[in-house]
């Protein structure tokens, strides 16, 4: 295989994984620290992002019969980003039920209920 290839592969293995982390965390966290969290998480995809494109480029630089087994990992590779985007999504867009929850409460009671339940 290439070991440009490897290189960056390990790379997303990492970021992928780390990323997975940061979002399970993210979603139980509020404020400046959720705030902190996504813009870690934003910036991670976008490295992904663009391991991925690194990887299509050296891998259709290479011979047919190493070609398609490198293209099939990074399908599998673009569907993980896929599913870690919208797990993003998920911890960013508000849930509707929760906006109307913390209306209907006084300031500062949401983040006092959420911690005690």
């Amino acid at each position: 295989m290439s070991e440009v290839f490897d290189g960056y592969e390990r790379q997303y293995c990492e970021i992928s994984a780390s990323l997975s982390r940061k979002c399970t965390s993210a979603a139980f966290l509020n404020g400046e620290k959720k705030k902190q969290k996504v813009s870690e998480i934003k910036s991670g995809l976008e490295d992904a992002e663009n391991l991925i494109r690194k990887m299509n480029l050296e891998a259709r630089s290479l011979q047919p019969s190493i070609k398609a087994r490198l293209l099939a990992k990074l399908r599998e590779y673009k569907s993980d980003i896929h599913n870690l985007k919208s797990e993003f999504e998920r911890i960013t867009i508000p849930n509707p039920n929760q906006a109307a929850r913390e209306e209907l409460l006084e300031p500062g009671m949401a983040d006092t209920l959420a911690t005690t339940l």
